[in-house]
């Protein structure tokens, strides 16, 4: 993800930091749609020829933001897809326009940059946008792009603050537009086994849940670590997998949190976030999630225990390479490519009228629940998240 101008930077880093106060919202649960299944798993279904309505018209898909996350993931995936092809791109920066251009043979009509950005309304090969930018910058765009006429991904978190996130899921709703997150795991078939194993409590009551994603974070991207845009951090960035693990695998949202943020070991690259946080999801049976997340180390797992055995994944949440086993044995389960089947099963989606399952309350719901982790630790206090929307993670069966 680029860097934007210096104005613009300036200008994004008067939008302010997280709320920590998490305001009382309408429940949600159990929201079916799209892509996923309680009889077949979305990635199967997004893997199909045709769609519902037996149309096979390729949506365009236009990419807002050329970092490492579109280059090296989202372009490459979009040649696997099958309702949705890389129409348009937008980036603030000219030669890596003229890259994208020739490599993927782009029209000039379909090259955007971020003054220019709203003209895609007047675009109809551009049916979904992707903003793929710092996560301060979601919410802008989101909104632009809803207000353009546009259906809309957002990657992950979806915003700084639920306030945010409530202003983009209003932008869409008035715009009639869809909106979804890009949770690209509940379209993995190992991370829907663990939903399925879990909710299904097909080894009994899960009672314990461990959930760890780390990473060596280098200055390479510096709004990750505060810098430019800002909006960065271990748990907005890679905890987010924990907190998503813990809540589909368990198919529960936590009553509360506890949290304590790790030690700074280096005051200079850790000045404007935290370099770690364990925390601590508690869900109304009794069951405790243990969630560990940081900028300076590595780790990448998700585990159950319950009352007659245990699933988990290591690596839990990478872009490949993800391996299962259970007390039973290993799960022997086919590595995807995710993000193919998280655009497709959006893509269908659109095609067939139908809801997303990965939508934006549930993108909401993720960062109220990082403000209250947030607020935990900052506190040294049990944060209560009752008031948190309960939409859960359907049930993938395989």
């Amino acid at each position: 993800m680029q860097q934007m101008p210096f104005s613009r930077r300036n200008f994004i880093q008067k939008l302010g930091a997280t709320a920590l106060v998490i305001p009382s919202l309408t429940t949600l649960s159990g929201l079916q749609g799209c892509g996923s299944k309680s009889s077949e798993s979305s990635a199967e279904s997004a893997s199909s020829t045709t769609t519902n309505s037996g149309s096979e018209r390729k949506l365009g898909i236009a990419l807002v933001g050329l970092g490492k996350y579109s280059e090296g993931e989202l372009a490459p995936a979009l040649e696997k897809t099958t309702f949705c092809r890389l129409a348009g791109i937008v980036t603030g920066t000219p030669d890596k326009a003229e890259t994208w251009k020739k490599k993927y043979d782009i029209p000039d009509k379909n090259v955007y940059n971020y003054k220019t950005f709203d003209k895609i309304a007047d675009n109809p090969d551009i049916d979904i946008v992707y903003v793929v930018l710092p996560n301060s910058m979601h919410a802008e765009y989101v909104i632009r792009a809803a207000q353009a006429g546009k259906h809309v991904i957002c990657e992950k978190p979806m915003a700084l603050t639920s306030d945010e996130c409530q202003k983009m899921i209003d932008a869409c709703k008035k715009a009639n537009k869809k909106l979804s997150v890009g949770y690209r795991l509940h379209f993995e078939p190992h991370n829907q086994e663990m939903m399925r194993l879990g909710q299904k409590e097909v080894f009994g009551k899960v009672n314990k849940i461990i959930a760890q994603n780390a990473q060596k974070q280098e200055n390479d991207t510096p709004w990750r670590l505060g810098g430019g845009v800002g909006g960065g951090g271990p748990l907005r960035d890679v905890g987010i997998y924990c907190l998503q693990g813990a809540i589909y695998t368990k198919g529960q949202v936590p009553i509360a949190v506890t949290a304590k943020y790790h030690p700074i070991t280096d005051p200079k690259k850790f000045a404007k976030v935290e370099e770690g946080v364990d925390f601590q999801l508690h869900f109304a049976d009794g069951t405790v999630a243990e969630c560990r997340t940081s900028y300076n180390d590595q780790y990448n797992k998700l585990r159950a225990e319950a009352a007659k055995g245990w699933f988990e994944l290591d690596p839990a949440y990478q872009y490949d390479g993800l391996k299962g086993q259970t007390s039973q044995g290993k799960m022997n389960i086919e590595n995807v490519p995710q993000q193919a089947r998280q655009m497709d099963a959006f893509a269908e989606c659109v095609l067939n009228d139908k809801p997303t399952t990965v939508p934006g309350e549930m993108g909401m719901r993720d960062v109220q629940l990082i403000e209250a982790i947030f607020q935990a630790a900052k506190t040294g206090t049990k944060v209560s998240t009752k008031a948190v929307q309960q939409i859960l993670d359907p049930v993938a069966s395989r």
